[in-house]
């Protein structure tokens, strides 16, 4: 089952399971969110238009994060006159997972877990740089045995190596001046 729904100005298709990233919508990470809003609904038993909207369906939604999008850069000019601005905006958006669709004599749920994972940790963990976590004791893992260092005295008795002398600098070319050859 899938539906159309309308929110911050746009219109989404959404599938229960789907995370879709919005204008920004009030709450904190882990709210339950309603959008009532539904134009079309698609199922088993065919598509349901609106006029604009379905009476009684609802699409059913956790709020993942809210995050600032893209950065836009705006840059105005005005040509032979030395007038040159550079500004940017980003716009605050939500994520949202999609938990349920209800309406037209169907539902659809997702069975899944709501994971609250930003965007910003997901990026970290794949790239290898996840936050590190707190170790219990329990989980610790057993400290590596050191290797025991030899007594100074067995060292001594030890044959010693033979040196290598060490190289020297090659010696620095010396500049030769020419004599004039003025005196005729």
């Amino acid at each position: 089952m899938y539906a159309v729904i309308k929110t911050g100005g746009k219109q989404y298709r959404v599938q229960p399971g789907d995370t879709i990233v919005v204008e920004k919508i009030d709450g904190e990470a882990g709210a339950a969110v309603t959008l009532g809003e539904v134009l079309m609904l698609g199922g088993d038993k065919g598509v349901t238009l609106g006029g604009p909207l379905i009476d009684g369906a609802s699409v059913a939604a956790t709020l993942v994060e809210t995050r600032k999008g893209e950065k836009i850069k705006i840059f105005k000019k005005i040509r032979r006159q030395g007038y040159r601005r550079t500004g940017g905006h980003r716009q605050m958006e939500s994520v949202l997972r999609i938990t349920g669709i209800e309406g037209a004599g169907e539902t659809a749920k997702w069975d899944g877990e709501v994971s609250l994972m930003t965007k910003a940790e997901m990026n970290a963990r794949a790239r290898g740089l996840a936050p590190r976590t707190v170790e219990t004791e329990e989980a610790k893992p057993a400290p590596k045995a050191k290797k025991a260092a030899a007594p100074k005295a067995d060292a001594a008795e030890a044959a010693p190596a033979e040196k290598v002398p060490a190289k020297k600098a090659a010696p620095k070319a010396k500049k030769t001046e020419t004599a004039s050859t003025d005196e005729a």
